[in-house]
């Protein structure tokens, strides 16, 4: 697949790690954002991530930084918006990038929760916008949900999915533009019901994550619940289903033990306190440990394309 032209709007945590990826791969990106700290500092940052992972840093030369959005995008193939989660702030954008960039040029919102349909109504070429959902941190996270709202042309949808498939990326096609996309409607089902046990004094915070870490998380990443259904056979999860479905957590609002901890200031390891009590000393352990561990899976990923 030949090089394309990326352009990238927005130097943030999100911004520089989907740059790093589309410039590892030999593309050409361009990144604006209006904060000149953010952009003058951009490129240190993903040198930083070439380094993390062991990479040699030639392709640093693929990044191109402006301080003007309408040279940024000029020529762009794609464009890829990682700016503030406001609706608004959004629409505006997308107004101006259908109105400073070819018809051809994919539009792309990097939103992890904004339907795609409410940024790109009453914009002029609604089916030029989709939602490509990167995985925070994006450098080391494979995955990348590809999002069609009802107005977007599937031709782009296709052409999205195998550029991301060229720079190394799971992307996967989210058919009907829903809240959460996939990965968020899973992972919040679980955290409904990890709270809901706490909550309904079945168990501490401590034991939820012990369960879930040395039980049956252990094989997520080599085995999804729908295999893992097969697996087992259908008929045994018919039957589970049919006694366990009705006692799970079915609420349709915060629960009041995370509201009460929001308004108590406990959020978690910046406050020192959430479902878990946290020192500075303990949150950097843990951070430093999911961070190895995905830089290793990372490594190994890279390690087994190039073989």
């Amino acid at each position: 697949m030949s090089k394309s032209k990326i352009a990238v709007i927005g130097a943030g945590l999100m911004g520089h790690g989907i740059a790093y990826i589309f410039a590892a791969a030999g593309n050409r990106v361009s990144i604006y954002d209006p904060d000149k700290l953010a952009l003058s500092s951009v490129v240190g940052r993903i040198s930083e991530i070439f380094e993390l992972l062991e990479q040699p840093p030639e392709e640093l030369d693929n990044i191109y930084i402006f301080e003007n959005m309408e040279n940024a995008i000029e020529q762009a193939e794609v464009v890829i918006e990682v700016i503030p989660e406001q609706l608004e702030l959004k629409k505006a954008l997308f107004e101006q990038l259908i109105l400073n960039t070819p018809q051809e040029t994919i539009l792309a919102t990097n939103t992890s929760g904004i339907p795609i349909e409410q940024i790109a109504k009453d914009t002029k070429e609604p089916q030029r916008i989709l939602g490509t959902h990167f995985w925070n941190p994006p450098h080391l996270v494979p995955l990348v949900e590809v999002i069609q709202s009802h107005f977007t042309d599937p031709k782009i949808i296709e052409r999205m999915l195998v550029l991301l498939t060229s720079v190394g990326k799971t992307a996967v096609h989210v058919k009907k533009d829903i809240p959460g996309f996939i990965g968020n409607r899973l992972q919040h089902a679980l955290k409904r019901e990890a709270i809901s046990l706490v909550e309904n004094g079945i168990c501490d915070a401590e034991t939820v994550d012990l369960v879930v870490k040395e039980g049956f998380g252990m094989r997520l990443a080599v085995m999804g619940p729908l295999e893992n259904s097969d697996l087992v056979g259908l008929d045994l999860t018919l039957n589970i289903h049919k006694f366990l479905l009705s006692d799970l957590d079915t609420s349709t609002e915060p629960q009041k033990l995370l509201q009460a901890k929001v308004q108590a200031g406990e959020l978690g390891m910046s406050a020192g306190k959430g479902f878990l009590k946290w020192t500075p000393g303990k949150a950097d352990e843990v951070r430093a440990g999911m961070q190895r561990h995905l830089v290793k899976a990372a490594k190994e990923r890279r390690d087994k394309q190039n073989y």
